[in-house]
């Protein structure tokens, strides 16, 4: 059961990521490395927390983070990890500042 529920919310972040890559075009390509690369490292649930590899991170480093943050709705948040996104960017050497907005989500201070 625990499979078939893992598998679903990979389903669904996969659908809505597809949506809001269809939706803006500027930072489609990133969306879809994003996708491929670092998806294993963002979604629920929130522990534990694995470092991304070096794939993830080669693309973090280039996506347009304020495009893609533009795009992330509160369907998207019930399926990826907002702190975990966050922590990702840090271990990535791309750290959000404070008060950053990525989606309804806002970046504390640590």
């Amino acid at each position: 059961m625990a499979k078939l529920v893992s598998l679903f919310s990979i389903l669904a972040f996969v659908v809505a990521m597809s949506i809001v890559g269809s939706q803006a075009e500027d930072c489609e390509q990133d969306l879809s490395s994003l996708v491929s690369q670092c998806k294993q490292y963002v979604m629920f649930p929130a522990n534990p927390k694995m470092p991304p590899s070096d794939g993830c991170c080669a693309v973090v480093q280039k996506v347009n983070v304020p495009c893609l943050c533009s795009k992330v709705t509160k369907e998207i948040e019930k399926v990826v990890c907002m702190e975990k996104v966050v922590y990702v960017a840090d271990k990535c050497k791309r750290p959000f500042t404070h008060g950053f907005k990525c989606g309804s989500y806002t970046v504390p201070a640590k």
